[in-house]
């Protein structure tokens, strides 16, 4: 069972910024699909952002291309992604969530199929205000 847990959501006004952070207890050399999911009341998931852990696989849902960035920490030995978001838009409001795919499993295309990932984290609020 892996662990996995976000942190760095908060409040912030229309065009601020803030960086989320993903921590599992899955080993750095493991392969594995990161991917950050969000879900506002009323809406369905979605699929916002996804690395590869070994390919060089990045993925982004449109409306947050050229916002948002995506990384991984290679200094720890444990999986850490992060998640930089700028030029937030209230429509970002958002609990963020942290998934991980099945080892050796590349998504490519179905990065964003929620039913793809086995680990999860218990997420973390995002509020923009306008």
């Amino acid at each position: 069972q892996v662990q996995v847990e976000e942190s760095g959501g908060g409040s912030v006004e229309a065009g601020g910024s803030l960086r989320l952070s993903c921590s599992t207890s899955a080993p750095a050399y493991e392969s594995r699909q990161m991917t950050w999911f969000r879900q506002s009341p009323g809406k369905a998931r979605e699929g916002v952002a996804s690395m590869h852990t070994t390919q060089n696989d990045i993925y982004y849902l449109d409306s947050v291309k050229g916002r948002f960035t995506i990384s991984r920490d290679n200094a720890k030995n444990t999986l850490t992604v992060y998640l930089d978001m700028n030029a937030l838009k209230p429509d970002d409001t958002a609990m963020y969530s942290c998934a991980l795919g099945p080892q050796l499993n590349r998504l490519r295309g179905r990065w964003s199929d929620e039913l793809k990932y086995v680990f999860w984290g218990r997420g973390t609020q995002v509020t923009v205000s306008s």
